[in-house]
C-alpha cells in the first residue's frame, strides 16, 4: 500500500494493483474524472513528489508540456512510492456514497430509431440520492458492468436512462430485444464527478448522441433550483434522425432559463441546422472561449478532441468537465 497526499491535506491509500483514481474512490475521496480510460484528459493531475507509472493512454491526451510539468492521468497512473499530488479542481463536496440496490424496470419507450428511454424504480418508496449528471452501473449476472448516465433529477421517483443500441453490443442488444417491463436488475449508484460546479461564468453544454442524458439532468436541476446562469447547449449528431428529446428542449426555451440551443449535424446538411463537428462549431460561434465553463458529454473521441482544441484556444483546463462514454468490446 502507498500513501497519497493531496496538496490540500486530504490523503488516501492505494494498492499497487489500483490506479490512483480507484484508490481515491475506494477511500471516498472525490477527484475529477471523466472517461476512466485515458481518453479525455479530465483527470490530469500534477505529481509533486514520488514515482508513478502509466498504463496505456490515448495518444495526445498528455502534451509534451504536460509531461514536462509532471502531469499524469490519475485514471491510468499507478503509484510506485508514496505520493504528493496537486489537483486544482479538487472538490470537497460530500458526494453521496454509491450503493448496490435492486431496481425494477417500470417503463420502456423508444426515443428515436436507436435510442430507448428506460425508467427504473428502487424498492418501496426509496429514491436515489445523487448529483445531477452522475451515472449508474448495471451489474450483469456474470459480474460485468455497463455504465449509463442518469437523465433524471435528484428527487425524482424514477431513474431515467437513455440507451443507444450498439451494433454487436451484448448488453444493449439484450435491452432492446429481451428486457421486459417489471423485470428486476441490480445497479450501483451514484458514480462519477460530472456535475455542475459553482461559478458565475456562463455555461456551454456539448452533448454528443446519448451524452444528452446527464446534460438533461443538470439543466432540469438548474430549472428547479432557479439557477439563472446563461446556458448555451450544443447538440451534436450525425443526422437529423439521430436527434431526440425536442420536447424537453422546447420546454427549456419557453421556461425562465437563460438558454439557447444549437443543433449541429456532421453527416447531413439541412436548412436551419449547422453542419460539421459539434465542438468545432462551438469555436466558430464563441470567440472568447476562456470566459465559459464547458461541460462535454459523448464519445471519447469527441471529448478528447474538444478538450485539446478548447485548451489550445484559451480555455483554462480547470473549466472543462467531461463524461466520455466507452463501450464494451464486441
Amino acid at each position: 500500500m502507498f500513501l497519497v497526499k493531496i496538496k490540500n491535506g486530504v490523503e488516501f491509500k492505494v494498492k499497487p494493483s489500483q490506479n490512483l483514481l480507484e484508490g481515491a474512490i475506494s477511500s471516498g475521496i472525490n477527484l475529477p474524472y471523466g472517461c476512466r480510460s485515458g481518453s479525455c484528459g479530465a483527470c490530469k493531475t500534477k505529481i509533486l513528489d514520488g514515482e508513478v507509472f502509466h498504463s496505456d493512454i490515448m495518444p495526445g491526451v498528455l502534451t509534451d508540456k504536460d509531461k514536462e510539468q509532471g502531469k499524469y492521468l490519475i485514471c491510468r497512473a499507478h503509484a510506485a512510492s508514496d505520493l504528493i499530488i496537486e489537483d486544482s479542481r479538487f472538490d470537497e463536496r460530500d458526494e453521496p456514497d454509491p450503493q448496490i440496490t435492486p431496481v425494477r424496470v417500470e417503463e420502456i419507450n423508444k426515443l428515436n430509431h436507436d435510442v430507448i428511454q428506460i425508467y427504473l424504480k428502487l424498492p418501496g418508496v426509496n429514491s436515489l440520492d445523487f448529483y445531477a449528471g452522475q451515472y449508474l452501473e448495471f451489474i450483469l449476472a456474470d459480474g460485468s458492468r455497463r455504465a449509463f448516465s442518469m437523465a433524471s433529477c435528484p428527487g425524482d421517483d424514477l431513474i431515467e436512462l437513455h440507451i443507444r443500441l450498439i451494433e454487436g453490443g451484448k448488453f444493449t442488444n439484450f435491452i432492446f430485444s429481451d428486457m421486459k417491463e417489471k423485470s428486476i436488475h441490480r445497479i450501483e449508484a451514484p458514480l462519477g464527478s460530472f456535475y455542475l460546479r459553482e461559478s458565475d461564468k456562463p455555461i456551454i453544454f456539448i452533448a454528443g448522441g446519448t451524452g444528452f442524458a446527464p446534460i438533461k439532468s443538470i439543466i432540469n436541476d438548474m430549472l428547479r433550483k432557479q439557477n439563472n446562469r446563461k446556458i448555451i447547449l450544443y447538440r451534436g449528431a450525425r443526422t437529423y434522425a439521430d436527434l431526440y428529446e425536442d420536447k424537453a428542449i422546447n420546454e427549456w426555451i419557453q421556461s425562465d432559463l437563460d438558454i439557447s440551443v444549437e443543433n449541429v449535424l456532421s453527416d447531413e446538411k439541412l436548412e436551419n441546422f449547422k453542419h460539421g463537428l459539434v465542438h468545432q462549431q462551438v469555436l466558430m460561434d464563441e470567440r472568447n472561449i476562456k470566459d465559459y465553463q464547458i461541460y462535454c458529454c459523448g464519445s471519447p473521441g469527441l471529448v478528447e478532441a474538444a478538450y485539446k482544441d478548447f485548451v489550445k484556444n484559451g480555455l483554462p483546463d480547470s473549466e472543462f468537465y467531461s463524461d466520455a462514454f466507452t463501450f464494451a468490446p464486441r
